[in-house]
C-alpha cells in the first residue's frame, strides 16, 4: 500500500544533499585510481565540493572524522574498490595532515540535531560519507520548513525521528497547540505509531461531525471515548443509548489484558474513571427521568414525521395547529389534538373548517385516524406535561466536569421513528432557546445523534430543510452535533456538507450496493496517501479513518487511527445501580409525575356539553310550547261544538213543531194558573 521506510530515507537523503551527490561521483568497482587520489590541502579550505576523482578511503576518512564517523565508516556495506590505489598508510604519511576544514565531509545540517542518539551518516557505495545524508534524522520530520519540535503540543508530546516522511507529515497535521481531545495513534504501513497522536481541537467541535461505520466496528465506544474527554474538559454531552450499554460511562472501567494492550499500542496512560451522568427515558417508559413534550412544542412538522403523513397531510396538520393557536386551544397531549380534529369534522365545526381554508374533511379524517392508531400503539405517554426543559442538558457537575446526559432507549428501540424525531425536537428546542455566542474556545454542548439514518428515511422536504437550517445555524450558539450512522450517504448532502469532523470506521463490501456505498464514502474524503477503498475494508474493531478541522479551520490530513480505550465501564451498569441513580437525581421529582391542566380537550368537551345542553333545553322548550298550544286548542274546541249542535236542533222543523205544541200547552197551564182556571 505504501513504499518501504528505506525508500523514504533515500528520498530524504537526495533532498538534503543534492550538491554532493552530483559533484562527488564514486569510482566504479575495479577501476584504477590515479596517483593524485590524495586530496589537496589547499582545496580542502574551498567552500565548493572537492574536484572529481576518487574519494579518500574509509581509513583516511576515519582519521579526520570524529568517533561517530568511525563507527559509520566501519559499518560501510561495501569495501573499498580494488585497484592500485595507495594504501591508507601511504596516504596518511605522504600527505600533510589537513587542517580542520576537511571536516565538512559531513555537510552541516540547517538545524541542530534533535536530542537523543546521534544520527548515523549514510555511507556511499564508494566508501565515502555522503554529506548531509543523515539516515532517519530530523530532516525527515521537517514539513514545509518547520521542525516538528516547533509544532510539538504542550505537555512534551513529540515525534521520534523514525517516522517515514509521509507519516510524519500526517502527524504534524494533528500536533495542535491548544486544548484537544486525544483520539488515538496513527497507523502507517501496518504499524501503530504511538508517538504520532491523532487529536481533534476542542474549539472545532461545534463545527459538527460524523461517526460512521458498519455494525460492530466500534462506533459506540468511539462516542464513549469522545464523551469522556469532553466531560473531563468541562463540556456537557448528550448521547442516546439505543442498546442500553452506554450507562457504564458513569462507572470506572475495569482493566484487563485487551485494555492494557490497546493502551500500550497507542501510548495511553489508562486509568479507570467514572463521569457525572444523568439518565432519561422517553415518556417515563424504562428507567430514567421522564422526558415529555407538549404537542404544541413538538410542532406540526415533527409530528407529521412521527405520524408518517405525506406532504399534503403535513400542511393540513399545520392549519389545524394554526386554528388551535388562534382559538386559544392549548395542545398539551394527543387527546387535545384529537379533540380539535374531531370538532372540526363534526357538524358544529364544519363552518370553522371552511373558515380555515384549504383543509378538506377527508384530509382531516385521515389525520384523525392516524392519531387514533398512534395512540393505540402506546405513544400517548410521550406527550404531555410537565414538558422537559432541554436546558437541563447544559449543566456541569460541582467538580467542574461536564454532565453526561444519557437518553435510555432500549424500551422503545422498536419505535425508531419516534425516538429519532424526539432527538430532533430536543435539538430544535435548543436552537430556539439558546443565545448567539459565535466561535467559542469550547462548545457549550455536544449532541450525539445516534441512528441518524432513521431520521432521514422518508423525510419530507420541509423536514429536511428544517434539519439543514438547524445544523447550519446552531454552531453559532455553541452547540456541536455529531451524527452517528452506517455510511455517509445516509445523511443528505446539504447536512453532510456542514460536518467538518469525520471518524469513519470499517465498511463492508459484500454486495454491489455495499461496494457503491464504499466508493461514495471514499469520495467524501480529502486526497490521501492511503488507498482508502482498500483500507476501509481492512480496519479492525476500534480503528478508524479520521480527518478533522485544524485550529485554523482547514481539514487535517487523512489519518488511519487505532483509537484509545474508554476509561469508563464499557458495558451497562447494574439495573439497581441505574434505578438508584435516577431516583437520586434532583430532576426526578420535577418530572416524574405527569400533570394534565385544562387544555383543548377540556375546553372543547365543556363547550360541547354546553352546546348539547343548550340544544336540549331548546328542544324541550319547543316541545313544551307545542304541547301547550295543543292543549289550548283542545280546551277551546269543546264549547263551540255544543253551541253548533243546539243551533242545528233548534233550527230543525221537528223541533219547531214540537216547540209550538209545548208552547200552547205550557201557555194554557200558565194562563190558567194566572187566571185561576184549574185543570181537571
Amino acid at each position: 500500500m505504501t513504499p518501504q521506510t528505506g525508500a523514504y530515507r533515500e528520498q530524504s537523503n537526495r533532498e538534503q544533499g543534492p550538491e554532493m551527490s552530483e559533484s562527488e561521483p564514486t569510482a566504479p568497482e575495479g577501476a584504477d585510481l590515479p596517483d593524485a587520489a590524495v586530496p589537496d590541502p589547499a582545496a580542502a579550505s574551498a567552500p565548493e565540493p572537492a574536484p572529481p576523482g576518487p574519494a579518500p578511503t574509509p581509513a583516511v576518512a576515519a582519521e579526520s572524522t570524529p568517533a561517530p564517523a568511525e563507527s559509520a565508516a566501519a559499518s560501510a556495506p561495501e569495501p573499498a574498490p580494488p585497484g592500485p590505489s595507495p594504501t591508507p598508510a601511504v596516504a596518511a604519511e605522504s600527505t600533510p595532515a589537513p587542517p580542520a576544514p576537511p571536516e565538512p565531509a559531513a555537510a552541516p545540517a540547517p538545524e541542530p540535531a534533535p536530542p537523543g542518539p546521534a544520527p548515523t551518516p549514510a555511507v556511499a557505495s564508494g566508501g565515502e560519507v555522503a554529506p548531509g545524508a543523515v539516515s532517519g534524522g530530523e530532516a525527515a520530520l521537517s514539513v514545509g520548513g518547520d521542525s516538528l519540535d516547533e509544532a510539538r503540543p504542550p505537555g512534551g508530546r513529540g515525534l521520534s525521528g523514525e517516522l517515514p516522511e509521509e507519516a510524519a507529515a500526517i502527524a504534524t497535521g494533528y500536533a495542535f497547540t491548544g486544548e484537544a481531545l486525544d483520539l488515538g495513534a496513527l497507523l502507517w504501513d501496518g504499524q501503530c505509531l504511538p508517538e504520532a497522536q491523532v487529536r481533534i481541537p476542542l474549539s472545532m467541535l461545534n463545527r459538527h461531525g460524523l461517526v460512521a461505520g458498519a455494525t460492530g466496528t466500534g462506533k459506540t465506544k468511539t462516542l464513549q471515548l469522545i464523551a469522556e474527554q469532553l466531560a473531563a474538559q468541562g463540556v456537557p454531552v448528550f448521547l442516546a443509548d439505543i442498546k442500553g450499554d452506554v450507562s457504564g460511562i458513569s462507572a470506572p472501567g475495569e482493566a484487563n489484558d485487551k485494555v492494557q494492550e490497546r493502551a500500550r499500542d497507542v501510548g495511553q496512560q489508562w486509568e479507570g474513571k467514572g463521569f457525572p451522568s444523568e439518565f432519561y427515558a422517553l415518556g417515563g417508559i424504562g428507567p430514567g427521568i421522564p422526558v415529555r413534550a407538549t404537542v404544541t412544542g413538538f410542532g406540526p412538522v415533527l409530528l407529521s414525521k412521527v405520524l408518517q403523513l405525506n406532504q399534503t397531510q403535513e400542511q393540513s396538520l399545520g392549519l389545524i395547529f394554526h386554528y388551535a393557536d388562534t382559538k386559544g386551544l392549548e395542545l398539551h397531549d394527543l387527546k387535545d389534538l384529537r379533540a380539535v380534529v374531531t370538532f372540526l369534522t363534526s357538524d358544529e365545526g364544519k363552518p370553522e373548517l371552511k373558515g380555515i381554508g384549504g383543509l378538506s374533511s377527508v384530509t382531516a379524517g385521515v389525520i384523525l385516524r392516524a392519531l387514533t392508531a398512534f395512540e393505540a400503539q402506546g405513544m400517548a405517554p410521550f406527550f404531555g406535561n410537565p414538558e422537559f426543559d432541554v436546558s437541563e442538558f447544559l449543566r456541569t457537575a460541582p467538580d467542574g466536569r461536564g454532565q453526561v446526559s444519557v437518553l435510555e432507549l432500549p424500551a422503545v428501540q422498536d419505535k425508531p421513528h419516534l425516538f429519532s424525531t424526539f432527538l430532533m425536537w430536543m435539538l430544535a428546542d435548543l436552537f430556539n432557546n439558546l443565545p448567539e455566542v459565535g466561535d467559542v474556545e469550547k462548545p457549550k454542548l455536544v449532541f450525539f445523534f445516534d441512528e441518524a439514518h432513521l431520521l432521514f428515511n422518508g423525510a419530507s422536504k420541509a423536514f429536511l430543510e428544517a434539519i439543514t437550517q438547524t445544523v447550519r445555524l446552531i454552531r453559532s450558539k455553541g452547540v456541536g452535533v455529531f451524527f452517528v450512522t452506517q455510511t455517509p450517504k445516509d445523511v443528505p448532502a446539504d447536512v453532510l456538507a456542514q460536518l467538518g469532523n469525520r471518524v469513519q470506521h470499517a465498511l463492508r463490501a459484500f454486495t454491489p450496493e455495499d461496494q457503491k456505498a464504499l466508493k461514495a464514502t471514499v469520495k467524501t474524503f480529502p486526497n490521501s496517501p492511503y488507498d482508502l477503498e482498500e483500507l476501509l475494508t481492512q480496519l479492525g474493531t476500534g480503528e478508524a479513518v479520521i480527518t478533522v478541522l485544524s485550529e485554523k479551520g482547514a481539514p487535517t490530513p487523512v489519518a488511519a487511527t487505532r483509537l484509545r480505550a474508554p476509561e469508563s465501564l464499557m458495558g451497562p451498569i447494574e439495573a439497581t445501580a441505574l434505578d438508584a441513580a435516577v431516583k437520586a437525581s434532583l430532576l426526578y421529582s420535577r418530572y416524574a409525575e405527569a400533570v394534565d391542566p385544562e387544555s383543548a380537550y377540556e375546553k372543547l368537551t365543556a363547550q360541547q356539553a354546553e352546546t348539547e345542553a343548550a340544544k336540549q333545553a331548546e328542544l324541550e322548550a319547543k316541545e313544551a310550547e307545542k304541547a301547550a298550544k295543543e292543549a289550548a286548542k283542545a280546551a277551546g274546541r269543546a264549547p263551540a261544538q255544543d253551541a253548533s249542535m243546539v243551533d242545528q236542533v233548534v233550527g230543525s222543523g221537528i223541533f219547531k213543531s214540537l216547540a209550538r205544541s209545548l208552547g200552547t200547552q205550557i201557555g194554557r197551564e200558565i194562563s190558567r194558573s194566572i187566571f185561576g182556571t184549574r185543570r181537571r
